[in-house]
């Protein structure tokens, strides 16, 4: 058998066998059903909530130990403090870039020039389940109470990542304090936990073209092609803008540590189609962290920043805020001054970290904004994005996941806790890395 034949045969049994090639074939068939039969597709819906619960009851427990054994491996607690702190600034740095990229493409592009909308003509109730909930979701203060979990166990069961977080990096500091004594009896059954709901997640994780066929099916089926269609502007900015932001703002910063934006967006490839297809950023939480780790990672690093940045690095979250009301201003004919614009950012820096773990956090926000700036914008105008939220959330989901994964990497090359060397070669081979096992 000649070279090529026997090539083309192991490229045939590779893409059967792989995830991501099951996943395709689950959207392009979702998308097939919602158009056929819109009224059975919206019927699939409980197919996407079942996946999407289960992984919330692992993603807990994963993080939680990913943290402890990640922070107690450290050399000392100064590591952690250093490794916190450059999260901090970058995730600050790079989501105030976000949002003046959702203000200038909102600008440049005006999608909702010419639509001559009319405040009179909207349904006020439509947008009321989530203008009440505005004054719990808009300061600092919502945050910190927030982040306190009321009991251990709640948290893991309503995959409140926050609330993890807090907990584990409480127990990981207070066990580092001890010292290196105690370090490798606990380290130990940590990592043997670890391994085991890693185990059972790569089990879950199969089931993910399931979930596919189910959200791109109950998508479709609800919302319809006409929705995307009739705001076809705002979904066409809204993804030039995304793509800006992760191939200019994010391509620039792994330029400055010699890392190809392209090659690492095709090692993060499969977790993106996840994420993409469920449209949910959690279903790739738990694989982005071992994958970055299997190719250098440090745990500490990825247990750290990866689940903090979840929380409090929505960088394409940011873009759909500002860019969406910038939207609003234009398809309402409400203009707005480079003060207001000014003042949107300022806000937004604040407001978009004010919603986490809450339901329905983008109108939340949306709507505390508009209240935040007086009568500039009328509230209720938040109801003409209801129809394409969804397809919105997609590129929000998938943008993200690659935000927090590139923190990962700058930080951790920042701070010295990644091997180079070892990073790039995954780059270059990322099929040496299979659901974040080193091949």
């Amino acid at each position: 058998m000649s070279e090529n034949k026997v090539a083309k045969r192991n490229w045939t049994h590779y893409t059967i066998k792989s995830l991501a090639f099951w996943v395709v074939v689950a959207i392009i068939a979702g998308v097939a059903f919602g158009i056929v039969d819109p009224a059975l597709a919206i019927k699939a819906k409980p197919g996407i909530d079942w996946f999407i619960q289960a992984l919330k009851w692992l993603v807990g427990p994963i993080i939680f130990l990913t943290i402890i054994s990640g922070i107690v491996g450290l050399e000392s607690l100064k590591e952690v403090g250093s490794i916190g702190l450059k999260a901090f600034i970058y995730f600050e740095v790079v989501s105030t870039f976000a949002l003046a990229i959702g203000v200038l493409f909102g600008n440049l592009m005006g999608p909702g020039r010419g639509m001559n909308l009319s405040v009179e003509s909207l349904d006020a109730s439509s947008v009321e389940s989530f203008t009440h909930k505005t004054q719990e979701a808009g300061s600092v203060w919502s945050i910190l109470k927030g982040a306190i979990p009321h009991d251990p166990i709640s948290p893991f069961i309503h995959g409140n990542t926050l609330q993890v977080l807090v907990m584990a990096l409480t127990i990981a500091v207070l066990i580092a304090a001890f010292g290196n004594q105690y370090k490798e009896a606990i380290l130990k059954p940590l990592e043997k936990a670890q391994e085991f709901f890693f185990k059972i997640l790569m089990v879950v994780m199969w089931l993910s073209p399931i979930a596919s066929f189910s959200a791109m099916a109950f998508l479709i089926g609800k919302f319809g092609i006409a929705s995307l269609v009739g705001m076809a502007s705002l979904l066409g900015v809204m993804f030039l803008s995304v793509v800006a932001f992760l191939f200019g703002v994010l391509g620039i910063i792994l330029w400055f540590y010699k890392i190809n934006v392209f090659k690492f967006m095709r090692f993060i490839a499969k977790e993106v189609l996840i994420v993409f297809a469920t449209s949910s950023s959690e279903s790739a939480l738990a694989p982005l962290m071992r994958r970055l780790e299997a190719a250098g990672v440090s745990r500490g690093t990825t247990g750290l920043v990866i689940p903090t940045g979840y929380s409090f690095n929505l960088d394409c979250t940011n873009i759909y805020l500002s860019l969406s009301i910038i939207f609003l201003a234009q398809a309402f004919n409400i203009p707005l001054t480079l003060s207001h614009e000014l003042s949107i950012i300022f806000i937004l820096m604040v407001a978009s970290k004010g919603a986490v773990g809450v339901t329905g956090s983008g109108f939340i926000v949306l709507a505390g904004t508009l209240s935040a700036m007086g009568d500039v914008i009328p509230v209720v105008t938040v109801a003409v994005l209801l129809g394409v939220d969804k397809f919105m959330s997609e590129m929000r989901a998938v943008g993200n996941l690659c935000g927090n994964a590139v923190a990962a990497v700058v930080v951790g090359a920042w701070d010295k806790q990644i091997d180079m060397d070892k990073f790039r070669y995954a780059l270059d081979h990322p099929e040496s890395i299979e659901d974040g096992i080193p091949g």
